[in-house]
């Protein structure tokens, strides 16, 4: 009797030891360059590496020295319109030290729900998007990818992303400066003036 409790205790650790892995458990991006775990706070933001359209892995470090504007964008959303305002504050303050990035996300009411060249074909073609735009992620949920696990939980400005064209604001030297919600315009004050505040 007392083996038969033994026994009865040991598949209990056991089954609680393979919940608590499974719950921690590493997840990888399609190149494999990351993973996301519960302990996020060591990775630094500018080293998080995630894919571009073409599939070549990069991260945000290939910007250093420049201002980054991070946008969850989405195709048929009523944001969508924001794209033409996003180009043209691109090319207004591109050459000053600004870079945009898109990232597709589809996780607000299915309105990005096309593949990685039917997104860029629709961004070049409805408004003449020259910015990049990086392949399909998740910003929310999860299968969260990591940039924005740091974003959303890690750096001053955290909460889980609402709706789709939140945007974050990074400086030169990979702090995240500005957080703006999806009604907040590119070319609003607030964000034009953070921006030439850093220039």
């Amino acid at each position: 009797m007392k083996i038969f409790y033994i026994l009865i205790f040991l598949t209990f650790i056991i089954n609680s030891c393979g919940q608590v892995e499974k719950g921690n458990k590493m997840e990888y991006d399609k190149d494999n360059k990351f993973k996301k775990s519960t302990d996020s706070k060591n990775v630094d933001l500018v080293d998080i590496s995630f894919l571009t359209m073409s599939g070549d892995s990069t991260s945000l470090i290939e910007y250093k020295g420049k201002i980054v504007l991070l946008v969850n964008v989405a195709s048929k959303c009523g944001f969508t319109s924001q794209y033409s305002k996003l180009e043209e504050l691109y090319q207004s303050y591109k050459d000053k030290g600004l870079i945009v990035i898109g990232f597709p996300a589809n996780n607000f009411g299915n309105q990005e729900p096309g593949t990685n060249e039917e997104i860029l074909n629709f961004c070049q073609t409805n408004f003449g998007v020259t910015f990049p735009v990086m392949s399909k992620i998740s910003v929310k949920g999860r299968d969260k990818h990591p940039l924005y696990v740091y974003l959303t939980e890690n750096s001053s400005f955290s909460g889980e992303i609402k709706w789709n064209f939140s945007k974050f604001l990074i400086d030169q030297n990979g702090k995240v400066v500005g957080r703006f919600a999806p009604q907040t315009q590119p070319n609003s004050k607030r964000i034009i003036n953070i921006i030439e505040g850093l220039l």
